[in-house]
């Protein structure tokens, strides 16, 4: 799109304006033509409408608490008004609070914009406020009211809105109203891929310059390819690696860019890696449940590596969901005698206890569940892009909000970025694992129950599991929380060692030791309580994963030949990182 011109005249510039209003209805007109028989979603598939009554309904019971909400507010909206009436007369009460959605100049150079922020500031603080505690609902009440009421005053905030964000008027009167027509342009286009766009998606191809690191696909079934890495040392460990990413996302996030692969990383250390690229779901895995994962999928993997390598046991890596599912199978490999074939299970940030799963929890409930149903009453599979957005809720500002503000308000080119690219790959799951999933391990918390849950005819108890384990939390993770995630030292009998990384569930596992970046926090011991190994834990700059190979290198055997992969009984079927992974939704 060209530079915007001068600013004109007033004829001029009515003509420019009547000429960008033409072409957005143009641009509209020819969108809905396309899109007309696209059925629109329910505006409130998660129910937020009914809990939000609810909440309200809850909070005018208690007429005392909202009357002395009321005066605190009055009292710091005078205090505020003072501040800008007189300056320097009054402090005001969120005056110095840091929020990077105003974190612009452009927030503090005019004082009508700067009360506005500060408004919204306290308003909202104090509607949350309103929001927490409330009599007479029951705890996951209480959860939901919370969530959907900062979803609302988070969409609520002047910076979402083109006429309350002195950001974007600015842009607006320096383009002459194109950075308007070029977010509606965005916008069109998102709403055409059903999803909205975080970077410029065309900079990245799967195989070209993500998912790179050398490899053969070595073994494939209707659940997952089984890739092998090439060896970049002349010796090897005895004893591979076997890593199962979550089949809810694409395996490359341990294999961004070479500098970021966790994959090429652990390769150089002189481990032989493989990993499970799973199948985006369709209509071929429509009977696909958990059982399938852990004997299809998990043990089928794990034998066709030992197969491939000649040993007795492997390592294993369970990230996220997939580590979940690897502490079920754990517990049928001990059920059957058969422990000895993983020599040790590290977990990323996964999780077998759901009693404090975080905000998550605010999406399991039978509302939900019905939606779910009724999401997939025409497909035996979840759209990817449905779980996408769930997740993206968890840190609307950050995920959702930001990309408005910048992509369809102020009209900026998408940046390339490879971990955004990565989270815009949704991937289809089967829908009866995914409803099973949430109602027996997350709603009914089945898993840490001795005999909770069968799994390939065998009653699970995690408390059978003696595997050596590695568990890592994030610090900040708003998917696995990391007092969840610190709840497997529990759950098993063997030995355990618990590392919590700083940042996040991405962030916090994708960290490359040359980064230099954030910090992990180990102790010798592991108390009973999260709280208690916070506060006796060590801290250590930079990444963790230096303290996962010290501790996985001694259990790995001596050093042999590095293996070719496709050397063996399983021939390459195909260059990594095979046909699955490339896969798109949309």
């Amino acid at each position: 799109m060209a530079e915007a011109p001068a600013p004109a005249q007033p004829i001029e510039a009515f003509q420019k304006w009547t000429e960008l209003a033409g072409r957005s209805q143009q641009m509209m007109l020819e969108f809905w033509s396309k899109e007309q028989g696209t059925a629109l979603p329910s505006l409130d598939p998660l129910g937020a409408m009914a809990t939000w009554q609810l909440a309200m309904s809850a909070a005018m019971a208690d007429p005392q608490r909202l009357l002395t909400l009321q005066s605190r507010y009055m009292t710091d909206a005078m205090a505020l008004w003072q501040s800008f009436l007189v300056p320097g007369s009054t402090p005001s009460p969120v005056g110095a609070v840091k929020d990077k959605r105003f974190a612009g100049e452009a927030w503090q150079e005019a004082p009508a914009f700067d009360f506005l922020r500060q408004s919204y500031l306290l308003a909202s603080n104090y509607i949350l406020e309103a929001g927490n505690d409330i009599e007479g609902l029951d705890a996951h009440e209480k959860t939901r009211a919370r969530f959907f009421i900062k979803q609302f005053v988070d969409a609520m905030s002047p910076s979402n809105f083109a006429l309350t964000n002195p950001e974007v008027l600015k842009k607006t009167a320096e383009t002459g109203g194109a950075n308007l027509l070029k977010g509606l342009e965005h916008m069109m286009a998102d709403m055409s891929a059903g999803r909205m766009k975080m970077t410029d998606e065309n900079a990245f191809e799967v195989g070209r310059n993500v998912a790179v690191t050398p490899g053969k696909v070595v073994f494939e079934n209707r659940l997952f390819q089984l890739i092998q890495y090439s060896p970049t040392t002349a010796k090897v460990y005895k004893t591979p690696l076997l890593i199962f990413p979550p089949w809810i996302n694409k395996f490359y996030i341990l294999d961004l860019t070479a500098e970021k692969s966790f994959i090429r990383w652990a390769v150089e250390q002189g481990l032989t890696v493989f990993v499970t690229s799973w199948k985006n779901a369709d209509a071929s895995l429509a009977d696909v449940t958990l059982d399938h994962y852990v004997g299809e999928g998990q043990i089928t993997a794990l034998d066709t590596v030992l197969d491939i390598c000649g040993t007795n046991s492997a390592h294993t890596i369970g990230y996220c969901v997939a580590g979940t599912t690897l502490a079920a199978t754990l517990a049928v490999l001990a059920a059957r005698g058969e422990a000895d074939k993983v020599r040790s299970a590290t977990f990323f940030t996964a999780q077998v206890d759901m009693s404090e799963c975080g905000e998550l929890g605010v999406f399991i409930d039978n509302a939900t569940l019905d939606t779910l149903g009724k999401l997939t009453a025409d497909k035996p599979w979840l759209d990817g892009r449905n779980m996408a957005m769930t997740f993206n809720m968890l840190r609307s500002n950050d995920l959702i909000w930001s990309y408005v503000v910048n992509n369809y308000l102020i009209g900026k080119d998408y940046m390339p970025f490879d971990l955004l690219y990565w989270n815009s790959d949704a991937t289809n799951v089967p829908a009866l694992w995914h409803r099973s999933y949430l109602e027996d391990i997350y709603r009914d918390n089945l898993l840490v129950k001795p005999g909770g849950l069968t799994v390939l005819g065998v009653p699970i108890d995690l408390t059978r599991v003696a595997t050596p384990s590695y568990i890592q939390g994030g610090k900040e993770d708003h998917i696995a929380p990391a007092r969840s995630a610190y709840k497997l030292t529990s759950a098993f009998t063997g030995e355990k060692r618990f590392v919590l990384a700083g940042s996040g569930h991405i962030a916090g596992v994708v960290n490359p030791p040359s980064a230099k970046k954030y910090q992990y926090w180990t102790s010798d011991t592991l108390p009973e309580r999260f709280d208690d190994f916070v506060a006796s834990a060590a801290e250590t700059k930079g990444s963790w994963w230096p303290d996962w190979i010290a501790w996985l290198a001694p259990r790995s055997g001596a050093k042999v030949a590095a293996r070719v992969p496709g050397s063996g009984a399983h021939k390459a079927i195909e260059d990594a990182p095979g046909r699955y992974v490339k896969e798109r939704i949309g």
